[in-house]
């Protein structure tokens, strides 16, 4: 039937993974969405590694900080929204490569700001290729990997990601100390080199080739309605909790301990910040792995769980050694469960919706969960950002109860 993910890859489907991944097409497609993913994570985070002297050198307070990144995540909606209909409509890979090409742009541009009306202006262009990046190359390996491998393909780009992340910290602790914090955002700009190499090595999926245009008004209808609702909440709290503790992390580690953070030089920030994303790494590798084999639905609570319970432990950890300790844990379980949602929410949708589908699942949960970063930074002013941080432990139990709505046919049957 046209518009699902089929296991009709015939020879293939008993193949390994890696005998897979030497397909051309294939493994094309899944470095592709790798590497859109890692660079977004890289030039999202060198602003959240940037803020304590960004704040220094434009007089801005914690909580207007946070207010930019809350607005690059409603812009990234807004973006995510817009490129799923591109996705759908002109192919996976055009949306993918403009995407890229827009971040890294406007990544550049936050170099030159004067003024902090400049910066959240630059942050929210940069936002629109952000959030269009993720249900463009998501789409793409759901489309180019069968079923009985696809948990694994899709964390594997997932776990980019970290690499990005760390990627950042890298480039604050090179960059920063002999050039200063502007000069971070200029390497932000070589990203936009891999959308010629997309071009012309990453083919379209046959199922997108195929499949039939309909309207998006089928997402909000009878059996798609409820996938689209309880996908978008979920997704929405998780996101929630994930912005409002990662986008602070880096000033947790390094704001002094009288104002709630522990005071550490940017070499162990970034240290420190590389080894959590380790751990996140880690989680996504396994997240992919377990679900393949045991089901996403049930992988994915555990994890969302597990996060909650954590996070206080590290809010509240006293000493450096324990923060130290604790964060790759927090990374491993706090956004391992990622590779869950882009499994879960490319299955839940035939082909023909599914870039719309998931450009607008994860991305208006984007316009909910950008409230986090605000939230937290205005927090963290009266209370400590200890007590801010802990807010977002709400944030991943509630995304675990929402998820056992999930059923286990929306990824068996093609509506």
């Amino acid at each position: 039937m046209a518009g699902t993910l089929t296991n009709a890859y015939a020879p293939g489907q008993e193949a390994s993974f890696w005998e897979l991944a030497r397909e051309p097409f294939r493994r094309n497609a899944l470095l592709a969405a790798s590497f859109g993913w890692m660079l977004d994570s890289m030039d999202v985070m060198l602003y959240s590694m940037v803020i304590p002297a960004a704040q220094r050198d434009l007089h801005m307070s914690s909580a207007t900080a946070g207010l930019v990144m809350s607005l690059t995540l409603i812009a990234a909606a807004a973006g995510g929204i817009f490129f799923g209909f591109v996705a759908d409509r002109l192919g996976r890979t055009r949306a993918l490569s403009l995407s890229i090409l827009i971040y890294c742009v406007f990544t550049g541009l936050c170099a030159f700001v004067q003024n902090v009306p400049e910066l959240a202006l630059c942050r929210m262009l940069l936002g629109l290729g952000m959030g269009g990046e993720w249900a463009a190359g998501a789409a793409l390996v759901a489309e180019t990997w069968p079923t009985k491998h696809r948990g694994k393909a899709l964390g594997l780009v997932q776990s980019a990601w970290a690499i990005g992340y760390a990627l950042a910290a890298a480039v604050v602790a090179v960059v920063m100390p002999h050039f200063g914090w502007r000069a971070v955002f200029l390497v932000g700009l070589l990203p936009a080199l891999v959308t010629i190499w997309i071009r012309r090595k990453v083919k379209e999926p046959d199922t997108w080739n195929h499949a039939p245009k309909v309207s998006a008004r089928r997402l909000f209808q009878g059996d798609l309605g409820r996938r689209t609702l309880v996908i978008t909440a979920m997704n929405a709290a998780s996101l929630f909790a994930w912005w409002g503790l990662f986008s602070w992390v880096p000033s947790f580690l390094s704001l002094p301990v009288s104002k709630g953070g522990h005071g550490l030089d940017i070499l162990h920030t970034s240290s420190f910040t590389v080894l959590m994303q380790v751990g996140t790494f880690l989680g996504y590798i396994s997240f992919g792995m377990l679900a393949d084999r045991f089901g996403r639905k049930r992988v994915y609570i555990t994890f969302l769980l597990v996060a909650g319970t954590l996070v206080p432990f590290y809010a509240l950890a006293h000493t450096p050694m324990m923060v130290l300790l604790l964060g790759p844990l927090v990374g491993f379980w706090g956004s391992g469960y990622f590779s869950g949602f882009s499994v879960i929410a490319s299955e839940a949708f035939p082909t023909e919706l599914r870039g719309r589908a998931m450009g607008f699942a994860y991305n208006l949960g984007r316009i909910a969960s950008a409230a986090a970063p605000f939230l937290v930074g205005y927090i963290a002013q009266s209370r400590g950002m200890a007590f801010g941080l802990m807010l977002t432990s709400s944030g991943f139990l509630i995304a675990g109860l929402i998820a056992t709505r999930i059923r286990k046919e929306w990824s068996s049957v093609a509506p």
